[in-house]
């Protein structure tokens, strides 16, 4: 083994121990800053009896977990019921592996250990546990995974309610994932690449929210579906199938359940992040694309604050939009969102080929600017003009085509009384 490759190892050793600590302890604070949130937006205090203002509940949560008795169902199948919560949280774990946390750091250091050897490195290190060049493809497949720990849980439950809450799980996935990949392929049109690192790189000077704007739209409520959060919860519906496809789960098994939900919104939003809102760039400068110490802590500090936003408009949209009947849940997916996405695809192809072979707009930006313009048009026709109780109907519309049957049913504009 080359001194080199050995230098490789340690490094990769280190910063999926680096990583994945992050990504755990940021998780559990997760937990805390949801409470904290809805008691924000409901005039509540929150947790704030452990430790200084709270910050030690989830610690207390998590010991909890840890010794609170497990039950087991007399007739659930006893191997799947243990692998389940396991093929939940490993995939929403290892996805944060690809995703570029921060600028490159340079690092040259050669030194030799005892039984090791010599052990060498020279040059930039990505801040990621590994760059691969199919990195997005990785994320889509692995994503792809967890919906076989959710419907195991539900089926291996033995309970009609897990069942029912393991399918809706299955069905919602499967349905917003199409979605989601199509939404992604106009951001792989611009760059050529599939790799997170060139994907950032190539933001460098315009975000992709800019002339992608539809495509972000699209992106962000399908990660909403693929992380079951409110107001697409079904598969958790409290009111309908008690907790869905973890009713049978305590203690530890039911926290890796949980866990995995809140991982897998922290990866979503990084990879919205990274994206739309251009990663780890900081915005109106150059000075962080060359590598050094201060731009890898600096850049840091901003991927972790853009990501923070979102993860802050996730929590906001659960404590303010109800959750939506199933039938509305599928409609919006497949009637409506995978529509778009299909002729998202055929405008950005269309108008990229009209600037740029057709009106000769060689500079790259000035044809995205001019894609940004078409794209907040679509916006704002689907979003103000199309979509009026049309395309996504409330209870209200359909209750008022409901036929009159005598004596179960009234006109809504005729008041009850004697």
């Amino acid at each position: 083994m080359t001194p080199e490759l050995k230098g490789y190892i340690l490094l990769t050793v280190i910063k999926l121990l680096v990583i994945f600590t992050i990504t755990m302890v940021a998780v559990a604070y997760m937990t805390l800053a949801e409470r904290k949130v809805s008691a924000w937006m409901q005039n509540r205090i929150g947790p704030n009896r452990i430790g200084p203002g709270g910050l030690l509940q989830p610690v207390a949560d998590g010991i909890k977990n840890l010794i609170k008795e497990e039950t087991f169902p007399a007739t659930a199948n006893g191997a799947l019921f243990f692998i389940a919560p396991c093929m939940a949280f490993v995939p929403a774990l290892i996805i944060s592996s690809v995703i570029p946390w921060a600028a490159p750091l340079p690092l040259y250091f050669d030194f030799t250990l005892p039984i090791l050897g010599q052990i060498t490195h020279a040059g930039t290190t990505p801040i990621a546990i590994t760059d691969l060049p199919v990195g997005f493809l990785y994320v889509l497949a692995i994503t792809s995974l967890g919906v076989y720990g959710i419907a195991l849980a539900g089926w291996s439950s033995n309970s009609k309610y897990s069942l029912i809450g393991g399918l809706r799980a299955a069905a919602q996935m499967v349905s917003y994932e199409v979605a989601m990949g199509l939404s992604i392929v106009p951001v792989l049109l611009l760059v050529g690449n599939v790799s997170f690192s060139a994907l950032v790189e190539a933001q460098h000077r315009t975000w992709y929210i800019v002339p992608l704007s539809l495509g972000f739209i699209l992106f962000f409520v399908s990660g909403f579906a693929e992380t079951n959060r409110a107001p697409f919860d079904l598969p958790e519906a409290e009111s309908e199938l008690v907790a869905g496809y973890h009713t049978e789960y305590s203690a530890f098994k039911f926290s890796m359940f949980f866990i995995a939900e809140y991982a897998n919104v922290l990866t979503s939003c990084a990879m919205t992040v990274s994206l739309f809102l251009g990663g780890w760039d900081i915005p109106f400068t150059a000075w962080d694309e060359t590598p050094g110490l201060w731009q890898t802590l600096a850049t840091g500090i901003v991927m972790a604050a853009k990501t923070g936003l979102l993860i802050f408009v996730v929590m906001w949209v659960r404590w303010t939009l109800p959750r939506f009947r199933y039938d509305q849940l599928m409609a919006l997916g497949w009637k409506f969102m995978l529509p778009v996405a299909l002729g998202y695809i055929v405008v950005v192809t269309s108008t990229l080929y009209l600037f740029q072979n057709v009106l000769g707009w060689s500079p790259a930006r000035t044809a995205l600017l001019g894609l940004g313009g078409v794209s907040a048009v679509l916006v704002f026709l689907l979003l103000v003009v199309v979509d009026r109780g049309i395309l996504l109907k409330g209870s209200g519309p359909r209750r008022a085509e409901r036929p009159l049957i005598a004596g179960r049913m009234r006109p809504a504009n005729v008041r009850g009384g004697a």
